[in-house]
């Protein structure tokens, strides 16, 4: 393993220092913008029965898809972000979990509307109105808890030896590696069932059942650097906040944003209850709780 950590180093700061860049964002940006245009426009020449026939049955009417569409887009983002904080923070990774799962509540709240008839009416809306509601109040309680989350991370290394960090981090950029490769694989997947047959995958789903054994890993590949039952404690509550999230994805509402809002909750209690007692069970001084936040290239935890 330690011969493959040079050259999976090397290739993660690479795809990272495009990804990061200004330049990249931007192209983010644009395509995501391009998207739900070519969206919109796609569906209302399909209202208009230009397109033809073998592709108008698979391409829906509904201006409200385009929302959808671009929202997953957005995610597929923020999960490639995930992907690369891993490296620089554990605890920072968890939190950008839950960045995505408020993103995936709200998206949630666009879906009732891809139900809809244009224009559309109250007869159709009430029904769905409750869910929706729950949706969007679960993200936003997440928003707030995730909020909170960051504000109180100290990000105190797991062990005090550099050669020992940098092994850490070495190993977590592999495991950064593999995670894509799983994502890149489940979207091909995703993407070829939509193309042949017109029906969604549970993308999400997939992804999050893969974080959490990647979490599990984490919590085993810590041992060789910090065996002490705070950091072992908190790194396995972080994998079960984790399997939390992906009870969520699959719970119907208002257990979905229940199940968001008591994970995030959870992670919030979790980080507040190491910083108070894991420096008295490893017998270190304290550190101080008000220092500034480390810059994102910094190694952290």
């Amino acid at each position: 393993m330690n011969r493959l950590w040079p050259y999976s180093t090397r290739l993660f700061d690479w795809l990272e220092e495009r990804w990061e860049s200004p330049r990249g964002q931007r192209l983010i940006a644009d395509l995501l913008v391009l998207s739900f245009l070519g969206g919109i426009l796609v569906i209302e020449a399909n209202r208009w029965r230009v397109l033809p026939p073998s592709l108008a049955q698979n391409l829906p009417t509904n201006h409200f898809y385009a929302v959808d569409f671009t929202l997953k887009l957005l995610l597929i983002t923020e999960l490639a972000g995930l992907i690369f904080g891993l490296a620089h923070s554990v605890a920072n990774s968890v939190g950008k979990q839950f960045e995505i799962l408020s993103l995936i509540l709200l998206r949630e709240t666009f879906k009732g509307f891809k139900t809809f008839d244009e224009p559309i009416t109250w007869n159709q809306v009430e029904p769905a109105l409750f869910p929706m509601l729950t949706d969007a109040a679960g993200a936003l309680l997440i928003f707030v808890a995730i909020g909170f989350y960051y504000r109180v991370q100290r990000h105190q290394p797991i062990t005090g030896d550099a050669q020992a960090r940098a092994s850490f981090i070495a190993a977590k950029k592999l495991i950064a590696l593999g995670l894509l490769v799983a994502f890149a694989l489940i979207g091909a997947h995703a993407l070829e069932q939509f193309i042949r047959f017109g029906r969604e995958t549970a993308f999400f789903e997939a992804c999050y059942t893969v974080l959490i054994f990647a979490d599990v890993l984490l919590v085993l590949l810590s041992l060789r650097y910090a065996s002490t039952y705070a950091v072992v404690f908190r790194n396995s509550g972080f994998a079960i906040a984790t399997v939390l999230i992906r009870l969520a994805l699959i719970a119907p509402p208002p257990i979905n944003a229940l199940l968001g809002v008591g994970a995030a909750l959870f992670a919030l209690g979790l980080t507040i209850a190491y910083n108070s007692l894991a420096v008295t069970m490893q017998g270190e001084p304290p550190a101080p709780s008000t220092r500034p936040p480390l810059p994102r290239t910094a190694v952290q935890d």
